[in-house]
């Protein structure tokens, strides 16, 4: 069904650059900002903030005692500065960088691009004193904390500072890690988009037409079924789940082909799942658990944005994405309580509950993964289940695996990329709730329920090394918290990027 809706111009997030001078020496900034580190002895001031004091005539330490400043990650102490030249610092910033850890600096990104928001450009040594890789989380914070959406016909409430200068920086590799963290930011700034935008524009046809979109731009192959191509080809799950929506599913496939591949190279296949909108279908929800449903293709966004930065990443593998979209509504066309569909590749479930439609249209999608792609590893990624959110609570993804070098390579990403997860158990003794008695599955077993939702997948998996992230418990942010805005929280991304962009994303595995 074609929609009328238009999405607004929105707002993008700040440039960056490098410079070997110190903020003074620096003209035409808006504002300035400096490290702020606990002390034994007293609060210390990063590099520069000297100069500063003594060029703006204000003491900046007295500045922060004055404020009973005490350094912790993310403190800001404002310092109005007396009015000069029309091109001249009027705020300086003093920004706490904690215990100083690589975290404490994303925090510390975030915290500054709050407090220089609508301003034109700022100047900071924070990155001066970054640990190994701190200068990208500095730059993931900042980007992630600009972010922001609007649907207002008087244009956005407030704009991400234009552009930060990472000032006192000098080193050969900085360039470098600046351009990767630009990458892995604007995936997660890419995925939050994508899932922030409302149903009424986002149906399954739109969210095709981005991955085709940004796919293209990325240099990937992209491939979109239609529902008269995924009927002729057996995607059951897909047509079962999307069959009372007048937003027709699709498939998407997105190819990555690093540079000097061979036939030989292997294929990861990332699956992320894309309901666009979930009702619960005849299992409806209550209407306050659909007023997030927007975003319950958050896995199929964390897909799209994580293969449109492969190459920014230098990925050394193939890699091919898949997105199974579609709408859970409500219909006389709609799957009911016991019916049994049959999958992509012959197996069938049995649908005792239509808002366990998430692992029917995954399983099509991993089963043709497994068919027709043949990959040494696969990942599926998705808003799975509440059962995972009522385990872990607000901030962390679960995730299983068959297989422990996997495992080991989703744990080192996690850290890496400050997107949290922790490891659930495959655990046998609920085989049987995932088993029907008419079909091959039951897609409703009940209890326990982000295991049973594994159990169920991990069927499509085959023997193939796989992993299943369900981060229904970090899909949402319910304030702004560090490098998460209020809303969609864009989540994963930047985990499989950190993982896919390691030396070798197959070591221990294959």
């Amino acid at each position: 069904m074609a929609t009328t809706a238009q999405l607004p111009t929105q707002v993008s997030p700040p440039e960056f650059a490098l410079s070997p001078a110190l903020p003074h020496q620096i003209g035409g900034a808006e504002v300035w900002a400096f490290p702020v580190l606990p002390d034994p002895d007293g609060l210390l001031l990063g590099p520069g903030a000297d100069e500063a004091s003594e060029a703006l005539g204000t003491d900046l330490l007295a500045a922060l005692e004055a404020a009973r400043a005490t350094g912790r990650t993310g403190e800001i102490t404002t310092v109005p500065v007396a009015a000069g030249p029309a091109d001249a610092v009027s705020l300086v910033l003093l920004v706490g960088v904690g215990d100083g850890s690589v975290t404490d600096f994303r925090r510390a990104g975030a915290a500054l691009a709050r407090a220089t928001k609508d301003r034109a450009s700022v100047v900071t040594t924070l990155a001066a004193i970054a640990p190994d890789d701190g200068l990208g989380a500095l730059v993931v914070g900042a980007m992630l904390g600009s972010f922001s959406f609007h649907w207002r016909s008087t244009g956005p409430k407030e704009r991400p500072v234009a552009r930060i200068v990472l000032a006192d920086v000098s080193d050969d590799g900085a360039d470098d890690e600046l351009a990767r963290a630009i990458a892995l930011g604007g995936a997660g700034w890419r995925s939050r988009a994508l899932a922030t935008v409302p149903a009424n524009l986002k149906t399954p046809a739109w969210l095709a037409e981005q991955a085709v979109e940004v796919g293209e731009a990325a240099g990937l192959a992209v491939t979109v079924w239609d529902e008269e191509q995924l009927r002729a080809e057996g995607f059951g799950g897909l047509l079962a789940v999307g069959g009372a929506s007048a937003n027709p599913p699709r498939l998407v496939r997105m190819d990555y082909t690093p540079r000097g591949a061979t036939k030989k190279m292997p294929t990861i296949v990332l699956v992320g799942k894309g309901i666009t909108f979930d009702t619960g279908g005849l299992d409806i929800k209550p209407s306050e658990s659909m007023l997030t449903m927007k975003r319950d293709m958050s896995g199929g966004a964390a897909v799209i944005a994580a293969m449109a930065a492969l190459r920014d990443v230098d990925c050394p593998v193939r890699v091919v994405g898949l997105v199974p979209a579609a709408e859970n509504s409500i219909g006389g066309s709609a799957m009911r309580p016991g019916d049994v569909i049959t999958h992509y590749g012959g197996r069938t479930s049995e649908v005792n509950n239509t808002d366990a439609e998430g692992r029917l249209v995954l399983a099509d999608a991993m089963a043709y993964a497994v068919s027709e792609v043949e990959p040494a590893v696969l990942v599926d990624i998705a808003t799975l289940t509440g059962a995972m959110k009522v385990s872990l609570g607000q901030w962390t993804g679960g995730y299983f695996a068959n297989h422990e070098g996997l495992a080991a390579h989703v744990e080192a990403a996690a850290l890496e990329s400050g997107e949290n997860v922790w490891r659930m158990p495959l655990v046998k003794d609920y085989e049987d709730k995932v088993t029907s008695k008419i079909a091959d599955g039951d897609n409703a077993a009940g209890g326990a329920g982000a295991i049973t939702a594994a159990l169920f997948l991990q069927y499509f998996a085959g023997d193939v090394p796989w992993a299943h992230i369900d981060f229904a418990s970090a899909a949402e942010s319910p304030t702004d918290r560090h490098e998460w805005t209020a809303g969609p929280s864009g989540y994963g991304p930047r985990l499989l990027l950190s993982w896919l962009g390691s030396e070798d994303p197959l070591d221990g595995i294959a």
